[in-house]
């Protein structure tokens, strides 16, 4: 009986057709009587004995299946694709090669990828790659997921494909509202790449009520940007126009305009030519505030830049970050995006490979840095205490002794790592320097700021700390020092407990609901009362902001990927596990109402004055009704007051060049 199974089943796991499982629950119920148990009996046993000729050349890989679980029996190319029927010849060189080209896709654009290493700045070159090299290379893409992952996970590959980290539509729909690019407040823009990798328009179904968008900011469909060359602009008598200086004939151009920016003003001829198109269109198609996202790699290129795409760009991780605090236990592998498998072709002093070959639910705060550094002065740069490098603080170590003046081709290789145009005068430009920023070492050296370890873009970010109005530093009491180590990093509280990104945003948060939004606010299910309650009940661990479905979703049923619970009560305390580091203690989540009671452990009378002081500004000691409450949670967001500090208009909107 074995025999004849392992026969039927290895020509299907080595060269899969497309419902392969059909086929072997067909055979296992017309030989066997059928039956689920015997159907998981067979795949796994027949997987396990199937020929691969993957192996013969990669060897045992860190997790066969990307699964750690070992309950999930899929192979190589059930993912990857290629053909898993060629072995690995005996000799090296010519042979080896060809058998190597024979058993993997091969790229339709070889020079995007020299190496087995993700590319560096592929940006959209990657969507022209076919998508069958695309899978072989990341199946969790998201122009083949649905092929792959999609499978077994077809509700989280649907909702990411409509989530904001996917389409970015909240920068788009700000951007040309608030410049007048566009009329509408509402968002109508925004990425998705078909499998073909072709832009089109993703819809919200069944499509939204005019309630659904107008309370719940629930989006109908968004489209692709258009050519930038049949916009038009949204005011006709500001287009590119900075006043001044005589306007220029067509070809006799004004030897005092500054290069790449006409001073043409008003055409003389129609909308939509010369300079009568809208500079925001333009813009968005030029800036890299929030590319790449999902459907495309990280650029790879520097210390927090390294991801995969789609499914993978989360799930799979990579080293980006050396502090503990942000990495947990993937800080040891360091920051500059090299391998610790145990597959033998992989390169280990190559940038741009995932630590384990493993899919992973303990995705550290490192990862989500990757993406929301955007742009610049994103929630996790804040979360992690930490914001853009002025150019200025400390800038003995980071300039050289004598000033550099780049030339024009150096200044254009600068950018094309990092748009920041002071990149090009200082020793930070220089990648094997940049490694090194953000180090222990590194950071003993400074006198006023730290730096991260984290370099998304290229950019510097330093350390944010507790000062009075004047700038003078202060300690936790409040009291003024001299040195920036006994001053008070403000990073976020959660984080200061030990928590990671995951340990908040759950499933939901992460994927999406299937929704389209084009507010951050919007998508987001978790609120603050959901695991802390409020002033008169404790935390119902049912979600409630507003992206929670009707009554919420159950926190209580969560659990780690250590198949632990991930709250649980006892003695009338709450208490969360660790969703990165198993062997972390779980800690208390204080409750609100144990706050405002006369004798709790935890009890602060400024808490019980802020929570339950009424509007006439002179009640207060015990909750009231909400409609009396000065600050009630209906009206009131809590990071209305939690919010230690936030950035300035300057983080995005000032020019950042060095003198």
């Amino acid at each position: 009986m074995f025999d004849s199974v392992f026969k039927s089943r290895s020509v299907l796991i080595a060269n899969p057709r497309p419902n392969w499982r059909g086929s072997i629950a067909a055979a296992s119920s017309a030989s066997y009587g059928g039956g689920p148990f015997l159907l998981l009996f067979l795949i796994a046993f027949s997987a396990a004995a199937a020929p691969n000729g993957c192996v013969s050349c990669h060897g045992q890989t860190d997790a066969p299946t990307m699964h750690s679980s070992g309950i999930v029996y899929i192979s190589c190319v059930d993912c990857h694709g290629g053909n898993a029927e060629i072995q690995k010849p005996a000799a090296e060189g010519k042979a080896y090669d060809e058998a190597k080209k024979k058993a993997h896709p091969q790229p339709k654009y070889p020079k995007l990828f020299p190496t087995s290493a993700n590319p560096v700045r592929a940006y959209s070159d990657w969507l022209k790659e076919s998508p069958e090299y695309i899978k072989f290379v990341n199946p969790g893409d998201l122009r083949v997921a649905t092929e792959t992952c999609g499978k077994c996970h077809y509700k989280e590959v649907r909702a990411v494909s409509t989530s904001m980290m996917t389409h970015g539509g909240m920068l788009w729909g700000a951007a040309l509202y608030n410049n007048g690019g566009f009329p509408y407040k509402d968002t109508h823009f925004g990425e998705s790449y078909g499998r073909d990798g072709k832009p089109r328009r993703v819809m919200t179904y069944p499509p939204p009520s005019q309630e659904d968008t107008l309370n719940h900011g629930i989006l109908p469909s968004l489209d692709p940007l258009g050519r930038w060359e049949y916009s038009q602009p949204g005011n006709i008598l500001r287009v590119f126009e900075r006043g001044g200086g005589p306007r220029g004939d067509l070809g006799s151009p004004n030897p005092e305009e500054d290069p790449g920016r006409p001073d043409d003003k008003l055409s003389d001829r129609g909308l939509g030519t010369l300079l009568r198109t809208d500079p925001v269109f333009l813009g968005l198609q030029k800036t890299r505030l929030l590319d790449p996202i999902l459907s495309m790699p990280g650029t790879n290129d520097h210390p927090g830049d390294y991801r995969s795409s789609g499914c993978t760009a989360c799930h799979v991780i990579y080293a980006n970050d050396r502090s503990p605090v942000h990495s947990g236990p993937f800080a040891a592998f360091g920051n500059e995006g090299r391998s610790a498998q145990i597959d033998p072709t992989i390169p280990k002093n190559e940038s741009g490979h995932p630590i384990k070959h493993e899919f992973t639910r303990s995705i550290p705060t490192s990862q989500c840095i990757v993406c929301h550094i955007h742009p610049g002065t994103n929630m996790v740069a804040s979360y992690l205490g930490y914001t853009w490098w002025d150019n200025e603080t400390d800038g003995s170590v980071m300039y050289p002794k004598t000033q550099h003046n780049p030339t024009d081709d150096e200044r254009y290789k600068s950018w094309q790592a990092n748009p920041e145009a002071a990149a090009a005068r200082g020793l930070w430009g220089d990648n094997e320097f940049l490694k090194k920023i953000g180090s222990p070492e590194f950071n003993a050296q400074l006198k006023h700021t730290q730096f991260a370890d984290f370099h998304g873009h290229g950019w510097v970010f330093r350390a944010v700390y507790k000062r009075d109005r004047k700038g003078q530093l202060l300690d936790a009491e409040d009291k003024p020092v001299d040195d920036i180590r006994k001053s008070v990093h403000l990073k976020d509280i959660h984080l200061e407990k030990g928590m990671h990104c995951s340990d908040c945003h759950f499933a939901q948060d992460a994927h999406g609901n299937g929704k389209l939004y084009g507010e951050t606010r919007n998508a987001v299910e978790i609120d603050c009362i959901d695991c802390h309650g409020t002033i008169d009940h404790k935390a119902t661990l049912k979600t409630s902001a507003a992206a929670a479905p009707a009554g919420g979703n159950n926190l209580a049923l969560l659990r780690t990927p250590f198949g632990q619970r991930r709250f649980y009560w006892q003695n009338n305390k709450l208490y969360q596990r660790s969703m990165i580091d198993q062997n972390r203690a779980p800690w208390e989540v204080v409750q609100v109402v144990d706050t405002i009671t006369p004798g709790n452990e935890h009890y602060s009378e400024a808490s019980r004055l802020a929570k339950t002081i009424l509007k006439d500004n002179t009640t207060w000691g015990s909750a009231a009704d909400d409609s009396k409450l000065a600050h009630a949670n209906s009206r009131m967001t809590c990071y209305a007051c939690h919010s230690s500090w936030t950035t300035s208009c300057f983080g995005c909107h000032l020019p950042m060049t060095a003198n």
